[in-house]
């Protein structure tokens, strides 16, 4: 493959703490196209060719093009253990975080389809169109659709001494024999995209998951995708598989069915149809574009270690971070990295980060556990650390950092930068006055929110 079609690998960092790797194809309304079967995504664009020219036809429909690999695969971070739906949705709200996106279309293809119907249930506000390609809602939908499956299932203990082989049985399963090179070509693009082990570890959760019980609580506009033109698929055995496509498609309100062998056509048309995704998505947000940075700080952290000892202080330690983290994941928030007693988060949106602050102190409000929340607005540079995950850095962040820490205990403290981009959004606010900033010649501005007394 050419250095040219290499893409341009970024990272986003999950709430619990996983970098996955995610690059971005053509411009136009974002379509975030989620990882398949195995977890892998953007690593199926340098690896296999009918991966990218399924891209390709995407973009030459006039989409933006999101790809990631999940945790656990490809460029993303390989130690993840966790590969529950959960994790899955944690996978994807750090992608559409980092990019600061408001409104796209999502991309279901086979088992990713389960966690593009989870988002699109649960965040439909979000979710322009919503499209599953040749998608199963449970393994036993997968079972029906590739009967094969279960051969390799059973051959899940040799995983680690035989994975050539089993990857190519996989392969075989996907793509037939018809098409021998290409089948070599994924076989390959899977070993160097996940080890054996975690092939076994995803197995074994996605026997588990099952959203059939969701899909009539899908509400966005759907397109269900039986695609004829799969390789190895014959015309005589699209019927067949189409079976358990079709129960979903029957499933979902007011969902399309289509039968294709133009997936580019039909899905640019669809996402593009009435300006919907075009007016409801606008650009993606590029790292460096105007984000909300939010720093959490426990008081006197090392007071409560002195009074209760090592452990028991780890343990009240602990709840903060349980309960940030969840704030952090129902607002949206895109978790930096923690500071040992605090953390630090980025958002696409500020209103979504105060009220996540709003969140976090009213958890705390009468308890042990006293914080100190300091967050501030403005455009910080990316960059990955050392171990390849990615930090901010830049003016923004440490004016964000200043301000939490002129806060005490119980205290959210915003910038006037902050206020102002939530003003009529029913937040109460007092005025404290210009402080000084050490670092900084000029004094900040700073309001104190007043959470106790409403405003979300």
């Amino acid at each position: 493959m050419s250095a040219t079609m290499e893409p341009r690998i970024q990272y986003a960092r999950t709430s619990d703490g996983v970098s996955i790797a995610y690059a971005v194809f053509g411009e136009g309304p974002p379509l975030i196209y989620l990882p398949g079967a195995y977890g892998l995504g953007v690593h199926y664009y340098s690896h296999v060719s009918y991966s990218r020219g399924g891209i390709d036809q995407l973009t030459a429909a006039g989409l933006q093009v999101v790809r990631y690999d999940g945790r656990g695969t490809g460029s993303s971070d390989r130690t993840a253990v966790d590969f529950s739906l959960e994790a899955q949705l944690l996978d994807l709200e750090a992608v559409v975080e980092r990019l600061g996106l408001e409104r796209f279309a999502l991309l279901g293809h086979f088992g990713g389809a389960q966690s593009a119907i989870a988002y699109a249930t649960r965040r439909p506000e979000r979710v322009a169109r919503l499209v599953l390609r040749d998608p199963w809602a449970s393994a036993a939908d997968m079972y029906q659709m590739l009967p094969g499956t279960r051969i390799v299932t059973a051959m899940r203990p040799l995983a680690e001494a035989q994975w050539e082989l089993i990857s190519l049985n996989i392969a075989a399963i996907g793509f037939g024999f018809a098409d021998s090179e290409l089948a070599k070509e994924y076989a390959a693009a899977l070993r160097s995209g996940i080890t054996a082990a975690t092939w076994v570890r995803m197995q074994e959760a996605s026997d588990k998951i099952d959203v059939t019980d969701l899909l009539e609580a899908v509400s966005v506009p759907t397109l269900v995708i039986v695609e004829a033109a799969f390789p190895g698929r014959a015309p005589a055995a699209v019927a067949e598989w189409g079976g358990p496509v079709k129960r979903i498609a029957a499933s979902i309100p007011d969902a399309r069915l289509v039968t294709t062998d133009e997936l580019g056509v039909v899905v640019g048309e669809f996402v593009l149809a009435d300006g919907q995704a075009t007016a409801a998505a606008g650009p993606a947000k590029a790292p460096g574009s105007l984000q909300t940075i939010l720093f959490t700080d426990v008081e006197g952290s090392t007071a409560l270690t002195d009074r209760l000892g090592d452990a028991a202080a780890r343990d009240v330690l602990r709840e903060h971070e349980r309960i940030t983290r969840e704030a952090l994941k129902a607002h949206g928030g895109s978790e930096v990295k923690t500071m040992g007693d605090g953390f630090m988060a980025s958002f696409g949106s500020a209103k979504r980060a105060l009220e996540c602050a709003v969140a976090v102190q009213r958890a705390f409000a009468g308890g042990d556990i006293r914080v100190r929340i300091g967050l501030n607005a403005g455009e910080p540079i990316a960059e990955d650390d050392p171990g390849g995950r990615n930090d901010l850095f830049g003016t923004a962040v440490i004016v964000a950092a200043r301000i939490a820490a002129q806060a005490q205990g119980g205290e959210i403290l915003v910038s006037d930068v902050v206020r102002q981009l939530v003003a009529g959004k029913g937040f109460l606010f007092n005025d404290r006055g210009d402080h000084p900033l050490k670092g900084f010649e000029d004094p900040v501005r700073v309001f104190e929110v007043r959470w106790q007394e409403g405003g979300s």
